[in-house]
């Protein structure tokens, strides 16, 4: 088999089993809450306990794969994730779920950067979008199979089950990557960045935790503003640190390439509008309308199907139409479907709900692929794994304030109205916001220039006028 199609396809596998956990989980909040005697927004906590552990120790992924090699560390990350699902499985109370949430997210953290640094490291740039669609074509299985899967366990048997359910699957990855992943490692590691670790993870802790702790009612808001300060501070620090120490655990220097500061930093504005999705959905599904966590994961699989779909003509699309076309036309209609979720109602067919998951699902993974490939487009191959850390912790620390955005709006609602339960309005509000959100993100791609990640999208596009201003550029058609 084809390298760029061999080895994405056993990356495959660990973000395989990282997308069904996560799916599994998104829908069966309701029920955990239930067994646990929490309420279902305070399990946001379970979501952006297991992302923020990502966010913190993913800076780490790229300089272990570097120093120990690829190989090795990715077959180490797959064992944590699985002993942490192990132990979710026999959780009994939320801060037991929380604390091995946090476990898995150790493990989730080296696991699939280091699967990608992998991937960027063996395929030429020109197969770049195909192997990475063949990356995510297996991994997106877990959305699919996840809600009906996680649904049919939590209603029929107990939803600790679904956590077993990666305890086969990590034991087939760990075979996969001993005989298959090449053990890819640098020559000349620089010394880690303690400093820099540290500053980063008390700095993105305390604003993801800070930010989610915003409306738990067991904390006073006080509390949470004070962790968000500690937060802010602690990021300033690392900002002046990075500045001055010639290899950070996170490269700010990256975000001069103009590709990879779009790719990361606009895409994560969109990212923060598609994290809330896991978290509003089964909710809405399954205490606006009713419905048991079966029937939801049923509904809400359509949009990973979608999603599914969209993994075989992104290449041809991004080929015939350039990058930043594709991301700024691609970006509000993909923000639209988000925004449908407000129309949504419990006297609505089915098939309806099915249809508009489904065109969702497609559009936003056309944006996720197209983001993906062009932050990589002109990183130099010795800042590569440095790229793939920082463009991990982004992604991770966007998805996890699209949670906590969410669920702060619900409880705000409720709050507004002096009551303590959620009703149909505050989802309808929910998503206005996060598609508000998600859409501002169209102002950062149509600064590209027209010739972005031609070489990546195998397309030939006639070089700008000498005379044309780095403006007119970004906002021509």
């Amino acid at each position: 088999m084809r390298s760029e199609r061999l080895v994405p396809l056993i990356v495959a596998c660990a973000l395989f089993m990282e997308q069904l956990d996560s799916t599994v989980i998104a829908t069966s909040l309701p029920a955990i809450a239930a067994d646990l005697h929490e309420d279902p927004i305070s399990l946001k906590l379970a979501l952006t306990s297991y992302l923020l552990s990502l966010a913190v120790f993913i800076p780490a992924s790229g300089w272990f794969a570097d120093r120990f090699g690829s190989r090795t560390v990715f077959r180490a990350a797959i064992v944590i994730f699985t002993f942490g699902s192990l132990l979710c499985g026999m959780a009994h109370s939320l801060p037991d779920f929380v604390a091995f949430r946090i476990i898995q997210g150790m493990g989730g953290a080296m696991m699939v950067p280091v699967g990608r640094l992998v991937i960027l490291r063996t395929v030429p740039k020109e197969e770049l979008v195909s192997a990475l669609a063949w990356l995510t074509i297996p991994a997106l299985l877990g959305p699919v199979i996840g809600p009906p899967v996680g649904g049919f366990i939590t209603t029929f048997f107990d939803w600790r089950y679904i956590f077993f359910l990666n305890i086969p699957i990590g034991l087939v990855g760990i075979a996969l990557a001993t005989r298959f992943i090449p053990d890819i490692r640098e020559a000349d590691v620089p010394p880690f960045d303690f400093r820099g670790m540290a500053l980063s993870g008390v700095g993105l802790a305390g604003l993801v935790f800070g930010f989610a702790l915003l409306g738990q009612h067991a904390v006073a808001p006080s509390i949470a503003f004070a962790v968000i300060a500690v937060g802010a501070v602690a990021m300033a620090f690392y900002v002046r640190h990075a500045h001055h120490t010639e290899r950070p655990i996170l490269d700010l220097n990256l975000l001069k390439i103009p590709t990879f500061y779009a790719g990361v930093v606009g895409a994560s504005l969109f990212r923060v509008g598609i994290g809330a999705l896991p978290f509003l959905l089964p909710l809405l599904l399954q205490l606006g309308f009713g419905m048991t966590p079966f029937a939801s994961g049923m509904i809400t699989f359509a949009s990973a199907a979608g999603a599914m779909t969209m993994k075989f003509t992104a290449a041809p699309i991004i080929r015939a139409f350039g990058f930043r076309r594709v991301l700024v036309v691609n970006c509000v209609i993909a923000s639209g479907f988000i925004a449908v979720g407000a129309l949504f109602q419990p006297g609505m067919p089915h098939l309806v709900l099915i249809g508009a998951l489904l065109l969702g699902g497609f559009f936003r993974s056309l944006q996720f692929t197209s983001t993906n490939a062009l932050s990589y487009a002109d990183v130099p191959a010795e800042a590569m794994s440095r790229a793939t850390s920082f463009a991990s912790v982004a992604q991770q620390v966007s998805i996890s304030t699209g949670v906590a955005t969410a669920a702060l709006v619900l409880d705000g609602m409720r709050s507004w109205r002096g009551t303590t339960d959620i009703q149909l309005a505050d989802f309808s509000v929910a998503f206005l916001v996060v598609a508000a959100i998600a859409v501002c993100s169209v102002f950062f791609f149509i600064r590209l220039p027209a010739n972005a990640g031609a070489e990546l999208a195998q397309r030939r596009v006639k070089p700008a006028a000498p005379a044309e201003t780095p403006n007119e550029m970004g906002s021509a058609a």
